[in-house]
């Protein structure tokens, strides 16, 4: 199964960034790509749904699986190809813009081609939106279609993570289904030793867990699902004080909480509430 959409490259780029081509091989397993260096122009993410596939980078050979993918740079070497035994479902985008080159350096996606994605579902939503839009609308709609392709690699850059051969263990897949319900809960007391137990591993190393696969300690994460609800209750819960805010969003203490919001908004949660509150 293929689907692809290949668009008309803009000469004058009045875009950050924007889609040369987008699509989806599924149950391919001829699938098979070679290019030379300088052969295309262009930057290139192909991302592993399910099956398996490989890529060849300085003669050698790297197996991808489900979550993983490789990111080409303009004019380099291209070879990846199917696992005959069990084909991969691989979504693909080409991409170009001005500025690109630099905002990727300066996240150091030059530094790895091959990564693992924490959140694939995040990924594969956003590319599904670029590729609907592309059959459907084709060009009639160009802002939007740079609009979905920055939010595609919006979500490359803050999912990404440099693929070792360290796979993310069962434990740490599971950190990830864990997310939603510690989010609902944020604003109880943090008990760790809970969320522990729910793994079945000590505290230590569900922190280690937390970090590997977050980037953030379980109090970050925690601190941030807190602060963001403290934000929308300013603005929604216009009857309620300061005070009932902090206490519902896990921060008895009013002077903390402050003191939080500070730090992450800039200003405090009146002054947010003053400012955004219309």
């Amino acid at each position: 199964m293929k689907r692809q959409i290949h668009l008309l490259t803009l000469p004058q780029m009045p875009f950050f960034c924007f889609p040369e081509s987008v699509g989806i091989y599924k149950n391919e397993p001829d699938h098979n790509v070679f290019r030379h260096a300088g052969a295309l122009n262009n930057f290139n993410i192909h991302y592993v749904a399910s099956g398996r596939g490989y890529v060849e980078i300085d003669n050698k050979v790297y197996e991808l699986g489900p979550g993983e993918a490789v990111l080409y740079f303009p004019m380099q070497i291209q070879r990846y190809y199917s696992s005959q035994e069990d084909p991969w479902d691989v979504r693909w985008v080409h991409f170009y813009g001005s500025g690109l080159q630099n905002y990727l350096i300066e996240r150091n996606l030059h530094k790895s081609q091959l990564w693992s994605l924490r959140q694939p579902a995040a990924f594969e939503k956003a590319h599904e939106a670029l590729l609907c839009e592309a059959e459907i609308h084709r060009m009639l709609d160009l802002p939007y279609l740079s609009t979905l392709t920055y939010a595609l690699l919006a979500v490359f850059v803050d999912q990404a993570s440099p693929l070792t051969g360290n796979k993310l263990s069962t434990s740490g897949k599971r950190i990830l289904e864990l997310l939603p319900m510690m989010q609902q809960k944020a604003g109880e007391p943090f008990e760790l030793e809970e969320w522990a137990e729910r793994l079945g591993v000590s505290t230590y190393y569900f922190c280690k867990l937390f970090r590997n696969v977050m980037e953030m300690t379980p109090m970050d994460f925690i601190t941030r699902c807190r602060l963001q609800m403290a934000k929308q209750w300013l603005l929604e819960r216009k009857d309620m004080t300061i005070g009932q805010i902090a206490v519902d969003a896990g921060y008895p203490s009013v002077s903390y909480f402050n003191k939080r919001f500070m730090e992450h908004e800039g200003m405090t949660p009146s002054e947010y509430r003053r400012l955004y509150g219309g």
